[in-house]
């Protein structure tokens, strides 16, 4: 089975962004944890700043991979195109934050994404893509 991993913006600066939100944490390191959890997974990862790059992956893994984890950043909360560009594609997406956006400032409430995402995993720090990974699985699982 085959995940891909998608970032946005300031993703690249976990461990020293504002790491009483995000945690001191890089992804980099925690992208190994989370592969030597689960060995018998293909786990991609890509980042990007830039919106336009993000749905170019989306377009290009959407139709092959088993399923998307999509930390869209502050492109949540803003980007109608992410939203077609998940609409346009076949594998399920999970929607995930690191933070509670929900606990932090009105604008982060509202997705312009989880419209389109199979679902919404937040609040849980960087184990919001762990428990995005088994959601996915368990959605694997019922299709079969």
């Amino acid at each position: 089975m085959k995940i891909q991993i998608i970032n946005g913006p300031n993703i690249n600066l976990l461990g020293k962004r504002e790491p009483s939100i995000y945690g001191a944490v890089s992804f980099d390191a925690y992208l190994e944890t989370l592969r030597g959890a689960y060995p018998d997974l293909e786990l991609a990862y890509y980042q990007s700043n830039v919106e336009g790059e993000m749905i170019n992956k989306l377009h290009e893994v959407g139709f092959d991979c088993d399923g998307i984890v999509l930390n869209a950043g502050a492109y949540t909360h803003t980007s109608i195109a992410l939203q077609d560009a998940i609409r346009a594609i076949t594998a399920p997406v999970i929607e995930v934050h690191i933070s509670n956006v929900h606990r932090r400032e009105e604008f982060r409430h509202k997705s312009m994404i989880s419209c389109a995402c199979l679902g919404v995993i937040c609040g849980f720090g960087l184990d919001s893509y762990r428990l995005a990974v088994e959601a996915l699985l368990e959605a694997n699982r019922t299709k079969e």
